[in-house]
């Protein structure tokens, strides 16, 4: 499975760090403590189970729109076979189109399976994961977890996309090889 993520600027993505390191701290599950070289925090657009050379080149062009204004605020808690604790994307109408358009060009792919549902156009809920886990519960009002003032502004700065399969990311649009 491959993800289409978008990446945050330097400064936020310090910011975000911060908050994983002070949910670790806490004992809880938190991506601070996930090691692997492809960990940073990131928003993902879609999902496809393959990328074909045209549809990279149509994600690349899509994807230059970027940098797109990047506005986090507020928690969101899903609960499932894994509860997550995520900070909240508030996405604005360039974002909105961006997500549209690159779910369209991954349901062009041939042959490609559906995409998680929760991903679609209507029903993507944008987020930037703080805290992954079974069973996990982060207690407490959003200012437990998050900066004071629980909002916090940059910019989508890049993009990437994931390889599960692999484990691999490889940059995509603006300034990508």
């Amino acid at each position: 499975m491959h993800s289409i993520e978008l990446l945050p600027d330097e400064v936020t993505e310090r910011v975000v760090r911060r908050v994983w390191r002070s949910v670790a701290d806490e004992g809880l599950p938190s991506p601070a403590d996930h090691r692997h070289p492809t960990n940073r925090p990131h928003l993902t657009l879609a999902t496809a189970d393959a990328l074909p050379a045209a549809t990279r080149a149509a994600l690349a062009e899509a994807l230059a729109t970027l940098p797109l204004p990047l506005h986090l605020a507020g928690l969101l808690r899903f609960s499932g076979r894994n509860n997550v604790l995520a900070w909240a994307v508030r996405p604005d109408a360039a974002l909105l189109t961006l997500h549209e358009r690159v779910w369209r060009i991954l349901r062009e792919v041939p042959g490609d399976g559906p995409s998680h549902p929760l991903l679609a156009p209507g029903r993507w809920v944008p987020h930037v994961t703080l805290g992954r886990g079974r069973g996990a519960v982060w207690a407490g009002p959003d200012g437990r977890w998050l900066p004071s003032g629980a909002a916090a502004s940059g910019w989508w700065a890049g993009a990437r996309t994931y390889d599960s399969t692999s484990r691999t990311t490889a940059p995509i649009g603006p300034g990508a090889p």
